[in-house]
């Protein structure tokens, strides 16, 4: 990321998203999200990111529950 006109990859928006949804997304990269990244792109991934986690959510429930029975 040394070019100002390189965009945000997808590793560093998978990146980015994880670490924005656990709080721990530094300033500088809050700051290059905002001016090199895709809105689009984040919300996407951010959606994507949170059904997946939800989905895996109601998965570790429902196998803990069924190991109770």
């Amino acid at each position: 990321m040394n070019d100002k006109n390189n965009k945000v990859g997808f590793w560093g928006m998978a990146g980015s998203i994880l670490a924005a949804a656990f709080g721990v997304q530094s300033d500088k990269n809050r700051q290059r999200d905002f001016n090199k990244g895709n809105i689009w792109a984040f919300v996407i991934g951010g959606a994507v990111f949170t059904v997946i986690f939800v989905f895996l959510i109601i998965l570790a429930v429902k196998l803990s529950l069924s190991q109770v029975n």
